[in-house]
């Protein structure tokens, strides 16, 4: 029913996607900074993190850093658009 309380609205962005599960992810959550610069083709998401918080964040073998780029593509493709996740160090 159009009455259920949806816990993501329908139009949240990538970028917001991506800072919440780091954030959650991150022992130092306010370092968090998740910033997307828009191209003609795709669109690149930039995550930033505190130092100590970047392994957590890659995880073991890179599988959080897989997943979080796995999230990224299957929410830009429901909006009909590419994008990328870039971590930065």
């Amino acid at each position: 029913s159009p009455m259920e309380r949806k816990t993501m609205p329908d139009d949240i962005q990538v970028k917001e996607l991506v800072e919440v599960i780091a954030r959650a992810l991150a022992e130092y959550p306010d370092a968090i900074e998740v910033k997307e610069v828009c191209g003609q083709q795709i669109s690149v998401i930039e995550l930033r993190a505190a130092k100590e918080d970047l392994g957590k964040i890659i995880g073991k073998e890179g599988r959080n850093a897989h997943a979080l780029r796995t999230i990224v593509n299957a929410a830009a493709t429901k909006l009909r658009k590419r994008a990328v996740l870039e971590i930065l160090e």
